[in-house]
């Protein structure tokens, strides 16, 4: 598995508290395919000495929510949601709790339907995130039952696990409409209202519980989720002080992505229920597709539903992801006029990398390619012929590509393959395709996708970082197109904004696309213009960072000779992006087209061009970086701009 930076010996985490472990310690968001018969996932989450929970569902076909706890008697015993029957043994079913994730044996609802995409989510057990209960109910009203949190909970659900009960689900923003948070509760197995008092309060210590038989009877045996919600006291992250699990509420307005929900961040799981109406249990996540733009034409989010047994569906409007939050579709399941709703939303990956293969990867050959990474930004080329580039990326969908070698707006095609863990491309791309992958993650690469107002807008980011490098372009728009426009921070000046475009060879030229300013480590600015602002339209931007060690965005002059460019590497460079600033030159691409950056003659490609690969001796390897060795990559006085991946 992936390794991601840790927090400091002695910088911030509260004593007790979660000490700087990243989101992807602690949640998991796994895709995979049924194998019928044994599979092992490997997630990354420590089940085995931590101890958590796991729920699976099968996407396309009708069958149960499998739960499983590793506070279960055995690792065989499930919960069959939206079923309300005791925990029952299903042998085949989920078969260890591992170090690493899990493993399952041929049940059809985990693993038994071959070639069928199956979602898992992984819960361990952490302070301020997440906890399991179990105790044996005394028939007392206002008993207490305590949990480790250490914060808020926010949310806590009890089964009953020796006979046939309800799914009771305490929370702590749930209420009617126009109404104050009250002590109702819902049923997690049905689409009903809240209305029912059976948990009626949770602190950071201990949930109260009355002498429903679902919670409490006398002699009853009982298991007891926690989720946590920071609020400003989260201990994660790689700085330790972040907040990763948000349980709150909002009351809706049946206007299409409004409100929006303002979490602090950008989220990779959501569970949304109407308090106040008989509406289902959504649930959405980044990898089977958390979408960033609506408006006619955008792709549909994915869900799923906690209190249904059927397939995955995506056939309206159910949530938006924002850089902070989310904004409720319009439509009675997230955002009918006068109800209240209630969710449960965890943080994206955190991890800042140290290892460029965690986060970027090369593939030659037939499409679709495989990553051993969830891909984020995926570059495509048929490197032996005319043709165009194929950019994609996930928080856009899976059916849209723009083109780096022109202007084109975006263009539709058949599904590209983003919803699962590993692979993406098409598959009419011929088999001497070259592919490009990159993951999101802290301080190395982000994605933002929005839309212009026309005048100057503040752009927000979750790079973590200041931005060094960034590519922007116009997906959609009726009447318009528009290039790339690329800012790099070793152009112009705090006071003047020089940039490149990426679908041309021309030199650098003064604009003011980005108002003049530098972008922060939080946002960056357009001006009114189209290729970056047009009212209404809608746009993508790729941010570029450098992570010692993995990624290097920076310039040199060119000398004429050979000359050894020092990217901070230990093994080479994988990927080279160098263009010519203070001079016309195309968009010089060296990476591995079957041989990698060698001694002698390389293959080139050009991201302003749709020609086929060139081959010249212009690149060298270099162990800690590239050496530039021809007039294309290395002519004397004249500026270059790079971007190299180890």
């Amino acid at each position: 598995m992936a390794n991601w930076k840790k927090l400091a010996s002695g910088a911030a985490g509260a004593a007790g508290g979660a000490g700087g472990l990243n989101v992807e310690d602690v949640f998991s968001n796994y895709i995979y395919d049924g194998t019928g018969t044994s599979q092992t996932i490997t997630n990354g989450i420590d089940l085995d000495g931590e101890g958590g929970f796991v729920w699976i569902k099968v996407r396309e076909q009708n069958n149960y929510h499998y739960l499983f706890d590793t506070e279960a008697t055995t690792n065989t015993h499930a919960f069959l949601l939206p079923a309300t029957n005791a925990k029952s043994a299903t042998t085949t079913a989920l078969t260890s709790f591992n170090s690493d994730g899990f493993s399952l044996g041929s049940n059809n609802g985990t693993n038994g339907a071959t070639n069928i995409s199956y979602a898992s989510w992984t819960f361990r057990k952490a302070p301020k995130f997440f906890d399991i209960v179990t105790y044996t109910g005394n028939g007392v009203s206002g008993r207490q039952i305590s949990h480790n949190l250490g914060c808020q909970a926010g949310m806590v659900i009890v089964k009953r696990t020796d006979i046939a009960s309800n799914w009771a689900v305490w929370h702590r923003k749930a209420k009617s409409y126009g109404q104050t948070d009250g002590y109702y509760q819902g049923r997690l197995e049905t689409d009903a209202a809240f209305g029912y008092v059976t948990i009626t309060s949770a602190s950071s210590t201990t949930f109260t519980v009355n002498t429903d038989t679902g919670v409490n009877a006398n002699g009853g045996s009982y298991v007891a989720y926690i989720f946590a919600h920071n609020d400003g006291d989260g201990d994660f992250g790689p700085t330790g002080d972040q907040d990763i699990i948000k349980c709150g509420g909002y009351d809706s307005i049946d206007t299409d992505g409004e409100p929006e929900i303002d979490l602090g961040f950008e989220p990779q799981w959501l569970l949304i229920k109407s308090t106040s109406n008989a509406d289902n249990w959504v649930i959405i996540d980044n990898i089977r597709g958390f979408i960033a733009t609506r408006g006619t034409g955008e792709q549909d989010t994915p869900i799923l539903r906690a209190n249904e047994t059927g397939t995955e569906t995506a056939n309206f409007r159910a949530a938006y992801l924002t850089h902070k939050g989310f904004r409720p579709g319009q439509g009675s399941t997230t955002n009918e006029n006068n109800q209240s709703y209630i969710y449960v939303a965890i943080r994206r990956p955190t991890g800042i990398p140290v290892d460029a293969t965690d986060v970027f990867d090369v593939q030659t050959g037939s499409s679709p390619f495989t990553a051993d990474f969830p891909v984020d930004l995926a570059l495509q080329k048929n490197y032996t012929q005319t043709g165009n580039w194929h950019v994609i990326n996930r928080v856009i969908g899976d059916t849209r590509y723009l083109k780096t070698n022109n202007t084109d707006t975006e263009a539709s095609v058949n599904s590209q393959g983003f919803d699962n863990m590993e692979e993406w491309g098409g598959t009419n791309w011929g088999s001497q395709s070259v592919g490009f992958s990159w993951k999101r993650a802290t301080g190395y690469f982000d994605v933002v996708s929005y839309t212009g107002d026309g005048s100057t807008q503040t752009i927000n980011h979750n790079l973590g970082v200041v931005p060094e490098m960034m590519w922007v372009k116009m997906r959609r728009d009726p009447s318009f197109t528009r290039g790339w426009i690329v800012y790099h921070k070793d152009l112009g000046t705090d006071s003047n904004n020089v940039v490149l475009h990426l679908d041309t060879s021309a030199a650098q030229e003064d604009g003011a696309y980005f108002n003049d300013e530098r972008p922060t480590d939080t946002s960056f600015k357009v001006v009114g213009d189209a290729y970056v602002n047009r009212s209404n339209a809608t746009y993508i931007a790729y941010l570029f960072a450098t992570v010692d060690g993995v990624s290097k965005v920076g310039t040199y002059t060119g000398n004429g000779t050979n000359q050894n460019i020092d990217c901070g590497f230990s093994n080479g460079a994988r990927f080279v992006l160098v263009k010519a600033a203070s001079a016309a030159s195309n968009w010089q691409v060296a990476g591995d087209f079957g041989n990698g950056i060698v001694a002698g003659s390389d293959s080139l490609l050009r991201f302003d061009l749709d020609n086929s690969q060139v081959n010249f001796d212009f690149i060298d390897p270099y162990s800690a970086g590239f050496t530039c060795t021809g007039a294309q990559l290395n002519s004397n006085n004249v500026e270059y701009i790079f971007y190299a991946v180890a």
